[in-house]
């Protein structure tokens, strides 16, 4: 099994290439259930998830090619996937394949509306909570569907002539739940309204690639989305936007170093919240023609607290990171996780490393040390990993990361980016 180590006290000089986002893509490419023509996708990023969707996917009958070219600045992979369903040949997700990524349970939504039924495994619980599957069940009966859970599977069937178009407002605010409502009311008979819907980036990409594809939608960034139904979808090329999870990871890492790193192909707009965190924390921020430039020299790392929200907040899949780069701040900081229960499971494994962070529900208080040591650490989930990698570079002497398969399922070819900018980062393979 893999590991990552790392050597610490380098500072980061260079360029690093943001790849497209993994929460843009794997929607965009359920999407391509929704119509018979094919649909092309630019930018995908070559990761663990994406390859399992791809494997999925196929289950249900696409059709899967993939053109891939070599960036100029960095060792990652701009890929061009081009995905085609003539006909869905299973409208079963079963239980083995929805079990390894959650984001698969999301066929249900153009299954039942492409195909009028669908019988999708319950994906279960995960590390950092049970994210419960409720939300998606009422809203997808609010478009009529007849739903019932039997055997660990979700069985849904839309009713004769179709899904039917309805207003329905979110309890709670949910991006998976916007997604697959979304789709699935883009072929529903009538208008769909959602309330209090997510309005992250991805949302408006996921619409944006819809509308490309001949769907009326209206509203996307917003907290009210409507979808007036169409009869069919046809295919579209689009572009995948950057991962503002992997800029604001990067950006992190910066400002956890020092030094100079220019971000290319991504946008400061998809995460206002969080470089205003990270320019509070000591770093200087700004936009340039090709991306955007993090510097930090000379001034140590200021304590700063943080909440997470749903956007235009600051996310919650950058609140390790942000922990991880607390644990040097010059004073005390408090984060609080408003969005996922257990996500504080990367505490005590940055506590290896001799941070000093004490939990009180869902708000974690990091004091921050003069200096952090290496040590062996494990990850536990995706975002939980890349906090440790931040933590590292800046840690004396050596680090190595364990169970670095949730890096590589967000990550794309992490080690070789930081090692371009001078960061002593290597891949050990047992």
């Amino acid at each position: 099994m893999d590991r990552i180590r790392i050597v610490g006290g380098n500072k980061l000089n260079g360029v690093i290439p943001i790849s497209g986002a993994k929460n843009a893509a794997l929607p965009l490419m359920i999407a391509s259930l929704l119509t018979d023509d094919t649909l092309t996708l630019e930018n995908v990023p070559h990761l663990a998830d994406v390859e399992q969707l791809i494997r999925i996917l196929g289950n249900h009958g696409v059709d899967i090619s993939v053109n891939g070219r070599r960036e100029r600045q960095g060792e990652s992979y701009a890929r061009t996937i081009h995905f085609t369903c003539r006909n869905i040949v299973d409208t079963t997700a079963p239980y083995e394949l929805v079990s390894k990524m959650r984001a698969s349970f999301w066929v249900i939504g153009p299954l039942l509306a492409r195909e009028g039924k669908a019988r999708v495994s319950l994906p279960g619980g995960c590390a950092i909570g049970t994210r419960p599957v409720d939300l998606f069940i009422e809203g997808l009966q609010a478009l009529s569907a007849n739903i019932e859970i039997d055997g660990g599977y979700v069985n849904a069937t839309a009713p004769e002539g179709g899904l039917v178009g309805a207003r329905y407002t979110f309890p709670k605010v949910s991006v998976g739940a916007t997604h697959v409502l979304m789709m699935a009311a883009t072929l529903a008979n009538g208008t769909t309204v959602l309330g209090n819907a997510a309005r992250e980036p991805e949302v408006v990409d996921l619409a944006n690639c819809l509308n490309a594809m001949g769907a009326k939608i209206t509203g996307q960034g917003t907290p009210t989305i409507t979808i007036e139904g169409v009869r069919s979808l046809s295919g579209a090329r689009h572009r995948v936007l950057p991962d503002r999870i992997e800029t604001g990871t990067y950006a992190m890492a910066v400002a956890m170093t020092g030094g100079d790193v220019i971000l290319e192909d991504t946008n400061m707009a998809l995460l206002d919240t969080a470089l205003e965190a990270i320019r509070r924390a000591g770093a200087e921020i700004t936009e340039t023609n090709s991306g955007i430039r993090v510097v930090r020299n000379g001034a140590g790392i200021k304590p700063v607290d943080i909440v997470t929200d749903p956007f235009p907040g600051f996310p919650t899949d950058l609140q390790a990171q942000f922990m991880g780069l607390m644990t040097k701040a010059n004073g005390t900081s408090h984060i609080t996780e408003t969005i996922f229960e257990n996500r504080f499971m990367h505490v005590q494994e940055l506590a290896r490393l001799g941070a000093k962070i004490s939990l009180s529900g869902q708000t974690a208080k990091i004091e921050g040390v003069s200096r952090l040591k290496g040590a062996p650490v494990m990850a536990t989930d995706l975002r939980a990993s890349v906090s440790l990698v931040i933590a590292g570079l800046a840690a004396e002497g050596e680090t190595m990361v364990s169970r670095v398969y949730h890096l590589d399922r967000g990550f794309e070819r992490l080690e070789e980016k930081l090692t371009r900018c001078g960061a002593h980062v290597e891949r050990v393979s047992d």
